[in-house]
């Protein structure tokens, strides 16, 4: 058995090094590739190493099977896909090896001298390395094209985020697959270019030490700055607390040293940080429950010295070209759980981040201003930050929605993006057609995000609600391109509803949830055309049960309905990119919606078992429906934003919406029909 990507095949992968972080790199790998038979083999010359990471590993699984993540037979399968050996002879046959041990450029080196010679010539070898640059750590492999740096974040089985580091030598296609493999097993890769310490740890390390400074100047106590920085940057814990969670007390030190000639002379090892890595000491924070007391003006005044440090450090990286400000934005907040430096810069303006940085360097010799801050704090002009990228294959504008956190919900933000890229791709003669797809495998779009429901407060604001969604929706299906939605996992509410709006849907093959819409669940209807376009996909009678039940129908089934035109197996986005092609062409048939009203409208609806939900959301969601296909469709839209008024100004509304923002999806609302 084997696991199949992008035309390499795995059937063996190898951890090397059982310390702190290479047992959590196998644990992942066992969970998500095990399944197909994968063979995990961890190596480490220390005996006791590989025992406390065996023994650390099933921990971990235990526990997921305790909390059912797992179930006792994944349990058995996981474990059992896992080797541990000191033999670097059991690498044979590795097609892909990760090396995981400590931080050091002649050992790193020495262990791809031994790998080098048991695996074969096509395996990819990688190097977990924080800080050093896969140019000095590959320097004597000899075939460098195949080797490249995947840094993983702690928890590495749980923290989603790995930089992918190409050396000088490393061959495009190397690159390309680590970042679609990562992606396909459910990581989220972003490409850095490389410099020590890449695009992350000097941000983690940097405002670490921003902070070790207010505390050497005696400006407040480490627990004071601890407490200021991990609600300034929302972070779960501050800089010192997380310094004594990963121990990165040595490590850290060593890396500042390296900054100071690698990136700029503010950066240093300070005194303290020296002190405690001599003493093996950890750094005095604040124990569970323990509230500490800190003024409001030194709160401010440490807010804002770090706030101007961490602004600094995230905009020299930006302009030191090593990675894309989209990327690093969602780097900062899944790798380090912070607020993102350019998110955050936008929200306070430009020309407020310019100020605190530009007081920061004044205070700090070596501390540099960014050029990409300095040039929209001027005009106070926000940063572009798309979360719809766009990719161009052959003449096919691709467009891919990346909220990986939230599994690609949809704002009105993101509403607003992809109204933009369509009607951008709309006008530029060198686009053919649109694919529009989802990152990673989870989700095509979970839907739309909750939390600015609880702001509607009256109908008339449920209305125009609904219509700005609505507007960018039918920019979609305004596009006379060729349009294609790759649903590449489950597509529920808002996400369903865009997609139905391009011309073709296709999914990946198997799917046992793809498409619904679970709005009633809520307490509302669908507002961005759910109710219009679903029934005239697949017909009244089909749409209003799922509409009405909110029960979701997987692949095979939405192509036995014609909500999807095909089920793909294989490279989803690249079967999207040449159906779109064959339908510019004139080589597929095109199917773009009919702008009528619907015939054979029924006078009701079939009776459906709707369980707790809201009887008087039903009713509304039945006029909706049936309203709606007897319209023409570009009046049948605003008429559902008619309905979603209205059901905005029912109790059912607000009961729906509150228990959802409370409880989750998983407790029923308490509704009661009024």
């Amino acid at each position: 058995m084997s696991f199949t990507h992008a035309g390499r095949t795995l059937r063996k992968v190898a951890v090397i090094g059982s310390g702190q972080i290479g047992p959590d790199i196998a644990l992942y790998f066992t969970k998500v590739l095990s399944p197909f038979g994968v063979q995990t083999v961890v190596v480490d010359v220390s005996e006791a190493a590989l025992a406390a990471g065996k023994a650390k590993l099933e921990k971990k699984i235990a526990k997921g099977v305790e909390s059912a993540a797992f179930t006792a037979e994944q349990q058995t399968q996981m474990l059992g896909a896992v080797t541990w050996t000191n033999d670097y002879q059991k690498l044979a046959g590795a097609d892909l090896v990760v090396e995981a041990a400590t931080e050091n450029k002649d050992l790193k080196g020495k262990i791809f001298a031994q790998v080098e010679a048991l695996v074969a010539a096509d395996a990819i070898l990688c190097s977990n390395s924080s800080h050093l640059e896969p140019e000095v750590i590959f320097a004597a492999t000899k075939t460098k094209g195949r080797t490249a740096v995947v840094h993983y974040f702690f928890p590495a089985e749980r923290n989603l985020m790995v930089e992918v580091v190409p050396g000088a030598e490393t061959s495009a296609a190397t690159k390309a697959w680590l970042l679609s493999f990562y992606e396909a097993i459910g990581k989220v890769p972003i490409p850095v270019k490389s410099r020590y310490g890449y695009a992350l740890d000097p941000v983690f390390e940097g405002l670490f030490y921003a902070c070790a400074l207010l505390a050497e100047a005696g400006v407040a106590s480490t627990k004071q700055i601890d407490v200021v920085c991990k609600k300034t940057f929302k972070m779960g814990i501050g800089s010192f607390t997380a310094m004594n969670l990963t121990g990165g007390n040595p490590i850290t030190a060593v890396g500042l040293d390296n900054y100071t000639s690698k990136i700029n002379a503010w950066y240093r090892t300070p005194q303290s940080l020296k002190d405690k890595v001599a003493k093996k000491e950890n750094w005095d924070v604040a124990a569970r429950g323990e509230v500490v007391d800190v003024p409001e003006a030194l709160a401010a005044q440490i807010r804002d010295d770090l706030l101007g440090a961490y602004f600094g450090i995230c905009g020299e990286i930006v302009d030191a070209g090593l990675v894309s400000i989209a990327d690093f934005n969602m780097g900062l907040d899944i790798a380090l759980d912070m607020k993102p430096a350019f998110a955050f810069m936008n929200e306070m303006g430009t020309s407020k981040a310019l100020a605190l940085v530009a007081a920061y360097a004044k205070k700090h010799a070596g501390f540099p201003v960014p050029k990409c801050i300095e040039a929209l704090g001027k005009t106070n002009t926000p940063f572009e930050v798309p979360v719809v990228l766009r990719e161009d294959r052959s003449g096919i504008a691709v467009l891919t929605i990346r909220r990986p956190k939230v599994l690609n919900a949809l704002d009105q933000g993101v509403f607003a993006e992809i109204q933009k890229r369509f009607e951008q791709c709309d006008r530029d003669p060198n686009v053919k057609g649109i694919v529009l797809t989802g990152f990673g495998k989870k989700a095509f779009v979970s839907g739309a995000d909750v939390n600015f429901l609880a702001k509607i407060d009256s109908i008339a604001m449920g209305e125009q609600t609904s219509r700005t969604s609505q507007v960018c929706v039918d920019a979609v299906q305004a596009v006379k391109k060729p349009t294609v939605a790759a649903l590449n996992g489950l597509a529920f509410g808002g996400g369903i509803e865009t997609a139905m709006a391009c011309e073709a849907r296709i999914a990946t093959k198997g799917l046992k949830v793809l498409a619904g819409q679970p709005e009633a669940n809520l307490g509302i209807i669908p507002g961005a055309g759910g109710t219009v376009r679903l029934p005239r996909l697949v017909g009244i009678e089909r749409a209003a049960e799922m509409l009405r039940t909110c029960r979701p129908i997987g692949s095979e089934k939405a192509k036995t309905y014609g909500l999807i035109r095909e089920e793909v197996e294989g490279d989803l986005v690249g079967r999207a990119v040449q159906l779109c092609l064959d339908m510019a062409n004139g080589t597929a048939p095109r199917s773009r919606m009919a702008e009528g009203p619907m015939s054979n409208v029924p006078a009701s609806l079939p009776a459906v078992e709707i369980g707790h939900l809201s009887k008087k959301v039903d009713e509304i969601l039945c006029k909706a429906i049936l309203g709606a296909a007897k319209l023409p469709l570009a009046a049948a839209i605003p008429f559902e934003a008619k309905c979603f008024g209205e059901v905005c100004g029912t109790k059912d509304m607000r009961i729906g919406v509150d228990n959802f923002i409370k409880n989750g999806p998983k407790v029923k609302a308490a509704f009661v029909h009024g």
